[in-house]
C-alpha cells in the first residue's frame, strides 16, 4: 500500500468516526421518543421545508414509498409531525412539524450546529469553507441537493 492509500484509508476511518460523534449524541436524545436517526433525518428536512410533499420527501432521502410509510406514521402518531392534503391537489400531502416536532427538531439540530461550530471556531482559518468544498462535491450528485439549490435559487453545477 503506497503512502496516499494509507493517507486516504485515513481519511476514511476519520470520516466514519466523525461521522458517529456527529451522530451520537441527537440519537441518544431520540431514544426517549423511542424514534431512530431515519426520523431525525425526517424531522431535518420537514424543518427545513414546511410544507414538503411526501414525493419530494422521498426524493430527498432517496428512500422507497414503504421505507419511509412507518416512520412517518410513527412520527404523526407521536404528535411531531402533521400531514395536510395541499390546496392545490388533494391527491398531495404536506408535511409540517407540530409544536413539538419544532421544539424536537431544534434540540437536536442545536447540538449538532454547536458541535460544528466549536470545531471551526477552534481550528480558526477557512476550515469551514473547506469543510463546505469537500461536502458539496460529495452531495452534488444527490438529489436532494439539487432540491435545496432549486429552492435556494442557486445554479448547479
Amino acid at each position: 500500500m503506497n503512502e496516499e492509500e494509507q493517507q486516504l484509508n485515513k481519511v476514511l476511518m476519520l470520516f466514519y468516526f466523525g461521522y458517529r460523534t456527529f451522530t451520537e449524541k441527537p440519537d441518544q436524545m431520540i431514544e426517549k421518543y423511542g424514534i431512530q436517526r431515519v426520523h431525525h433525518r425526517i424531522l431535518f428536512f420537514i424543518a427545513r421545508v414546511p410544507g414538503i410533499t411526501v414525493n419530494d420527501l422521498l426524493s430527498i432521502l432517496e428512500v422507497s414509498k414503504q421505507a419511509l410509510n412507518a416512520p412517518l406514521r410513527q412520527l404523526y402518531e407521536k404528535n411531531l409531525i402533521k400531514m395536510v392534503h395541499a390546496d392545490y391537489d388533494k391527491r398531495f400531502k404536506q408535511l409540517y412539524l407540530t409544536d413539538q416536532g419544532k421544539q424536537l427538531e431544534s434540540e437536536l439540530s442545536h447540538v449538532q450546529r454547536e458541535q460544528m461550530k466549536t470545531i471551526f471556531n477552534s481550528l480558526g482559518g477557512n476550515h469551514q469553507e473547506a469543510w463546505i468544498d469537500v461536502m458539496n462535491v460529495l452531495a452534488k450528485v444527490r438529489p436532494g441537493q439539487q432540491f435545496f439549490n432549486e429552492q435556494n435559487g442557486e445554479r448547479c453545477d
